[in-house]
């Protein structure tokens, strides 16, 4: 935790208002304009300072969470790196600017809190002010739920300012756990104060948004102290609840439609990162696509994930192998197409300036369709590649948005919290301790989101923890999520958090170019096991219940050696107020 950075918090806050933003709600104060002093003046100004926290601050966790949440939970195989086999350390990059960047989240957040406190006007309506306040609170808390979900034990920082003036930001204590979640579940309450019931623009974090995460957290929070707490399943439900019968939110009818740059404001999505196509200044924008996408997917030469891509034990959840013959594929869960590219798939709504995106034919057709590409080599050695977090071409871009993106820079939006999560959350929680239930509004709420997925699903009369488990990670494969669903688990159930991990194939299939190349020449499929074949030769991840946390950034350490100290107790409603 870089609490030391925490006093450039405040000139950061004023830098960073001169962003822009195709989303008009995301619209900023120019920076030459920008003083705190005199800003906050009127209800738009209010918003626009708050607007910020909706991008720049996430920017480096958004560049690993991806890793963090699917590639250490088994979702997306990503060659040589330190979350596929678990040993990720306190010197690993991408650990270090998350960390920061959760910190950060929560020092803007904190600092534009007390802005609004401080120098909002006379003319500012007070249902403004307390909802610009509400969505600091709740980015707060979101920030504190990945810290405690990631690290475990971590400090708290409720006011910058007291923190500065005190002297006390290298010498904070973790707190514990337990504790931890208070705050949050706190923090999230007064937020619940504040939000209004509806947004006055679109996109913008209300009541029912805050609520689906304070669900979350109760049933996060229900395992903590190693057995499940009925109370905080009771909680997790009826906030859920809440949120399903009186939000008047519904689920998108078709599940690829929540992921296209048109929808990026949506019922579907509660709590969102919104980017910016523009990169002056840099962070404001969303750059997965970068990471995720096929080499030559986009017109920048802006894309390297290619070789990284769905792992085989996700496509074993769906049903499915990048070897099997595509001809005979069949693909009744519509979410697979949506999530993982496989031999034969075909997006309409990619490239949709040349017709469309052939997936194949774009690895192998390399001097005309792929204009280089991957350049006549398959890239993923699972046979399979993201679709998530994908916008296509700037034709794309500009027919979504009306914006053309640029190098690394995008508007697609990342959706963190979903209404079919809360729908899950909901059947989750009703089943109480017991592990199953025949409730019938549990059953109608994971009906709902698996009969969207697949059409021709007979619905559930009864539904346990296995079937919920599973079907939230078909749902949610790939948008960073997973990982923490094992963190929960790991709280009551280590063991079988465990096995599970060390059970999955995070390997690769062994000569799968040779298969797919052939197939684009001759439309032969032809694999022959002697030569294309799932590897098992690479050895499990060394998973124990200590892999659950991931060690503080070595940094963090040297700053405030309190951090090696056991955890401290803190009675947070006792200590700290809004």
């Amino acid at each position: 935790m870089k609490i030391k950075n925490l006093k450039y918090l405040p000139l950061f806050a004023a830098a960073v208002m001169g962003l822009s933003s195709c989303e008009e709600f995301l619209n900023r104060p120019s920076e030459d304009n920008y003083n705190v002093a005199v800003f906050y003046k009127t209800d738009e100004q209010c918003f626009q300072g708050v607007n910020y926290l909706y991008n720049s601050p996430w920017y480096d966790f958004q560049r690993g969470f991806i890793k963090m949440g699917e590639v250490m939970s088994g979702n997306i195989y990503w060659g040589s790196s330190p979350y596929l086999d678990m040993t990720v350390n306190g010197t690993d990059t991408d650990n270090i600017n998350m960390s920061y960047s959760l910190w950060a989240v929560i020092g803007h957040a904190n600092t534009v809190y007390t802005n609004l406190e401080q120098y909002a006007g006379a003319d500012v309506t007070p249902e403004v002010k307390d909802a610009c306040k509400g969505e600091c609170l709740t980015f707060k808390a979101l920030a504190y739920f990945f810290l405690v979900r990631t690290y475990g034990e971590v400090p708290i920082i409720h006011d910058n300012s007291k923190e500065l003036e005190n002297g006390t930001y290298n010498t904070k204590y973790k707190v514990q756990r337990q504790d931890v979640y208070e705050y949050i579940i706190m923090t999230l309450e007064k937020a619940l104060e504040l939000l209004p019931k509806q947004a006055k623009q679109a996109g913008r974090i209300d009541y029912y948004c805050a609520e689906g995460l304070l669900a979350k957290v109760y049933l996060t929070k229900a395992g903590v102290t190693g057995t499940l707490s009925q109370a905080d399943l009771d909680k997790a439900a009826e906030y859920a609840k809440d949120v399903i019968d009186n939000s008047g939110r519904e689920l998108m009818p078709v599940y690829s439609d929540i992921f296209r740059m048109q929808n990026n404001i949506s019922d579907e999505s509660l709590i969102a990162w919104r980017w910016s196509s523009a990169r002056d200044p840099w962070t404001q924008q969303n750059t997965l696509q970068s990471d995720l996408g096929l080499t030559g997917f986009s017109e920048f030469g802006d894309t390297w994930g290619g070789w990284n891509g769905p792992s085989v034990d996700l496509q074993d959840a769906f049903g499915v192998s990048a070897i099997d013959d595509p001809s005979l594929r069949s693909d009744i869960d519509t979410r697979r197409k949506a999530t993982m590219m496989l031999v034969g798939d075909v997006y309409d709504y990619f490239w949709t300036d040349k017709g469309g995106f052939d997936y194949l034919r774009f690895v192998y057709d390399y001097e005309d369709y792929g204009k280089g590409g991957p350049g006549g080599s398959w890239q993923c050695a699972t046979g399979s590649n993201c679709v998530k977090h994908l916008y296509g071409d700037t034709y794309d871009h500009v027919q979504a948005l009306g914006t053309s993106p640029a190098n690394m820079a995008y508007g697609l939006a990342t959706h963190i919290l979903r209404l079919a999560d809360v729908y899950l959350i909901y059947a989750e929680a009703k089943m109480g301790t017991a592990g199953v239930t025949s409730d019938a509004s549990a059953l109608a709420a994971f009906n709902a989101v698996r009969s969207r997925a697949i059409p021709t699903a007979t619905p559930k009369t009864s539904i346990t923890f296995d079937d919920v488990w599973k079907e939230r990670r078909l749902e949610l494969a790939c948008e960073g999520d997973r990982w923490y669903d094992f963190v929960r688990l790991s709280y009551y159930d280590p063991d079988r958090a465990i096995a599970e991990l060390k059970g999955q194939r995070r390997s690769i299939f062994n000569g799968y170019n040779e298969v797919a190349k052939l197939y684009y020449e001759t439309g032969t499929w032809n694999v022959d096991p002697n030569t294309t074949y799932y590897d098992t030769t690479a050895e499990a991840p060394n998973v124990t219940r200590e892999t659950f946390t991931i060690p503080f950034p070595t940094e963090d350490l040297v700053f405030n050696p309190n951090l090696k100290e056991p955890a401290i107790h803190e009675d947070v409603r006792a200590l700290y107020a809004y």
